[in-house]
């Protein structure tokens, strides 16, 4: 069996479907890994939804920003943002019965009898990586269960952006939503820092580093994730894997082969 893990698609169907046929990917063989952002600003977010679910246990799933925002817009909760393309599927006939499916996933997943792990954003520095999986759980059965529309009004917000300061359930729900699929840079005590989006290498702020230079885990523990398309799938660390590289921003779309880390994409479609 081989495993696929593949960045944001972002709604980008085409390309997703070029990329599994360029791996001649076999779904009663292979798995392929999400990192998040299955939808939102690409052009036929319904679609890749649809064959994502058809995959079955073929597909492994961990939920991103624009994944939860979409829930909570289903939720009544809030608007779709303004360059989101998501009208075909918020029209769906079966957007119920996606939304059940998505909501059914975790922010982390662990390969299997492996230290090595993906979630969207990233390992936070003021965790183990047990703590991320506790956590994810933690979110998982709560977005999955009866109250989802209560803990999806939770996870809005910036605050606490430290771990040690996430006293309250609802706290350190939000904390760790935001750690697994917001977090970018961290100030120098592991805190999470929202405003900063560019490449690290455009980035002088002394107080401020990329998540996976703080990460002591990192040296012994693999992270893949996405969600930080400027990064270009760049990372210096051997043990991180950095997939998103931009497709919906006209980049392209990025899948790793696990087992000896071969690198396939495709370019966006114009």
């Amino acid at each position: 069996m081989n495993i696929y893990l593949i960045g944001d698609i972002q709604g980008c169907h085409s390309e997703l479907c070029q990329l599994m046929k360029l791996v001649n990917f076999d779904v009663n063989n292979d798995q392929i890994w999400f990192t998040g952002d299955l939808v939102a600003r690409g052009p036929d977010s319904l679609a890749t939804l649809r064959l994502v679910k058809s995959l079955g246990n073929s597909a492994k799933v961990v939920l991103g920003n624009h994944d939860l925002h979409l829930l909570a817009v289903h939720a009544g909760i809030k608007k779709v943002k303004k360059n989101d393309l998501l009208d075909d599927l918020l029209n769906a006939p079966d957007l119920d019965e996606l939304m059940s499916w998505l909501a059914q996933f975790p922010l982390v997943e662990q390969l299997p009898n492996e230290n090595a792990y993906m979630s969207h954003a990233g390992l936070s520095p003021q965790w183990q990586p047990r703590d991320a999986l506790t956590q994810s759980n933690f979110v998982q059965q709560r977005i999955s269960g009866t109250q989802r529309v209560h803990w999806l009004n939770v996870m809005y917000g910036n605050f606490p952006n430290s771990w040690i300061d996430a006293k309250t359930e609802e706290e350190q729900f939000r904390y760790s939503v935001n750690a697994l699929t917001r977090m970018r840079f961290c100030f120098n005590d592991g805190s999470l820092e929202f405003a900063s989006k560019d490449s690290p290498k455009y980035n002088s702020a002394p107080n401020l580093a990329p998540w996976f230079d703080l990460s002591r885990s990192l040296d012994t523990t693999k992270w893949v994730f996405g969600h930080w398309a400027s990064l270009n799938g760049k990372v210096a660390n051997p043990n991180v894997f950095a997939l998103d590289t931009g497709c919906v921003w006209g980049g392209r779309l990025t899948m790793l082969r696990w087992h000896d880390k071969q690198l396939f994409s495709v370019p966006a479609q114009p």
